[in-house]
């Protein structure tokens, strides 16, 4: 009856080492969590701190586009209105 006693504290101190180690653990994952949610949230605020910053600037693109295209149009049109007073200028002589 004595060795049975014995034998029941020794599995109940393992039993509180094992709990306690599995509460540290359990602490330790709790701390990472947050930690990867705070980096999660960061980086998220940063993406959208970004996203409003970058759109300007590709409506800038788009922009410089339009212009690009507008000015293209304009030298091709400028060109041919050079040829057709040219091509005047030679029937008429």
């Amino acid at each position: 009856m004595l060795s049975r006693l014995q034998e029941l504290r020794k599995e109940e101190e393992t039993l509180l080492r094992v709990k306690a180690a599995l509460h540290d653990q359990l602490t330790r994952l709790r701390v990472e969590e947050l930690a990867l949610q705070s980096m999660i949230r960061a980086g998220e605020e940063a993406a959208a701190a970004a996203a409003p910053a970058e759109e300007p600037h590709g409506g800038t693109l788009g922009q410089m586009d339009n212009e690009a295209a507008i000015n293209q149009t304009e030298l091709h049109l400028s060109l041919q209105d050079h040829e057709e007073e040219e091509e005047e200028e030679e029937s008429d002589s």
